[in-house]
């Protein structure tokens, strides 16, 4: 069968799954179409504001999709077929479960941070955990996130402008708009020019994929196989392409993004599209640039000779889709992770708020806690991005499988079906412990199959607490979602 083949039918499947499975997850969880949303009950101007579901899908969509479902799936094809397996599957049973449930269980708790969904599910320890997690994630994210686009844009502009706008400039350039977008009102710009950004996003994956169409129908997956692990450095599959390919299959990093637009929702039967369906546009932008990762280079070994995922974007946009073409895909590619760091320290602004109860109506407040963040990112944004990212990655799963423990918590105690999100907590709760007592440069380097064996251990044993109990309430969250 034809490599483009598999490729129509991943889409096929996304599509499926957000109709099929989305409708299911929906119905387990019972939204209610006479509740006041958060946006009606806490209207404020600045971060509870109502907006229509369609501005809501696609800055959504924006928010999560940071560089991560583009430069993820590049280094995830170096796996093979089992990276797109994981796009898609990831997708559906995970991913966008996870996203449903970190947007929904926020709009339940009157768009509480993630930190505070936790504390309700899990407990007030956990809490503090997911506080800490939470932050530190947001700050990774909003550096990572900066240093990525400055790198394209550079690129982009060498040679046209006389080095004015090299690296440094551009990290000046992006900060300064994260700062400024962190601490004015959410509709002012968020609201207003992210639904164009989203359509540029969708129109820059789409050019992608005629382009592999139209120039390489007898190249998909040429050396794709699930007979052996390609991967040129021998790395294993098991727990690494899980962690490599966050965004794009399963992030925790999104659950920092859920509440904001939790918090402007206007029916609770529009989350399956809004965080369900921007969860599945995600998947599809990741399924194309694994594509491009294992269609585009004839081996594996250029593939990982290629120079880095920024140089794939690059040299794979301009030769698929011509010059004019090509700095559209860039550009869609950078605005990515610019619309995902901004709202990444808006995020972490608002955690820090909740957590220590101080409202942000007042400009002065909002740039109390803005500032420290900012000094403390730019500060990062001097570390090798390789570090940050084996970080982001680590931290960015441990939060997923926090985040879909606290939605099986509250499906159990509900008696309603706790295996879509148990299932999915245990199995990324098993690559997160295997990964981190793997992992050589930043974990405890053991050998790959005994840290998978006590990471499987681990997770079932977590499991097992779970259904011992989870069940039980905790004191005086019996009419938590009415607060």
């Amino acid at each position: 069968m034809p490599g483009y083949i598999w490729f129509i039918l991943a889409v096929i499947a996304l599509i499926v799954g957000y109709q099929v499975y989305g409708r299911f997850v929906e119905k387990v969880f019972e939204p209610n179409p006479a509740r006041k949303t958060p946006a009606q009950a806490f209207s404020d101007g600045v971060d509870y504001v109502a907006m229509p579901k369609w501005k809501l899908w696609l800055i959504q969509l924006l928010n999560i999709a940071g560089v991560g479902p583009v430069f993820g799936p590049i280094m995830g094809a170096l796996y093979g077929p089992t990276a797109l397996l994981w796009v898609v599957l990831g997708t559906i049973f995970a991913g966008a479960v996870h996203d449903y449930f970190s947007g929904m269980l926020s709009v339940r708790y009157g768009g509480a941070n993630v930190p505070e969904v936790v504390r309700h599910t899990l407990g007030s320890k956990a809490r503090a955990f997911m506080l800490f997690f939470a932050t530190v994630l947001l700050l990774l994210v909003g550096v990572v996130f900066a240093t990525a686009p400055a790198g394209l844009l550079t690129k982009l502009c060498a040679g046209h402008f006389d080095g004015a706008l090299n690296y440094p400039v551009w990290i000046c350039i992006i900060f300064a708009y994260y700062f400024f977008a962190t601490i004015i009102p959410i509709d002012k710009i968020i609201g207003r020019i992210y639904p164009i950004f989203g359509a540029l996003l969708i129109v820059m994956a789409i050019g992608v994929t005629i382009g592999l169409f139209v120039h390489m129908p007898d190249s998909f997956y040429s050396w794709a196989s699930f007979d052996v692990n390609p991967n040129p450095k021998g790395l294993p599959i098991w727990p690494l392409v899980f962690i490599t390919i966050a965004c794009g299959a399963l992030s925790g990093f999104h659950s920092t993004q859920s509440p904001l637009m939790a918090r402007c929702i206007e029916n609770e039967k529009e989350g399956r599209f809004v965080f369900y369906g921007a969860m599945v546009a995600e998947g599809f932008i990741g399924l194309v640039w694994v594509t491009v990762g294992m269609t585009f280079y004839p081996t594996v070994q250029e593939l990982a000779a290629a120079g880095g995922p920024a140089n794939v974007v690059y040299e794979s946009s301009y030769a698929l889709l011509g010059t004019f073409g090509g700095v559209l895909a860039i550009l869609g590619v950078v605005i990515l992770p610019i619309t995902s760091g901004d709202t990444a320290f808006r995020a972490a602004r608002l955690t820090i708020a909740e957590a220590i109860k101080l409202p942000q109506i007042k400009p002065l407040v909002r740039l109390s806690i803005a500032v420290p963040l900012f000094v403390i990112g730019i500060i990062l944004s001097t570390v090798d991005f390789n570090i940050i990212w084996r970080y982001f990655g680590f931290c960015n799963q441990s939060l997923a499988g926090i985040m879909l423990w606290s939605a099986a918590v509250y499906l159990y105690r509900k008696d309603k079906l706790h295996w879509i999100a148990s299932i999915p907590a245990t199995f990324i709760t098993y690559v997160s412990i295997s990964y981190i007592i793997y992992e050589p440069n930043m974990g405890l380097g053991v050998d790959i199959t005994i840290a998978n064996t006590i990471g499987v251990v681990a997770a079932f044993v977590i499991f097992g607490i779970f259904l011992a109990c989870g069940k039980k309430p905790l004191k005086g969250e019996e009419n938590a979602e009415n607060a």
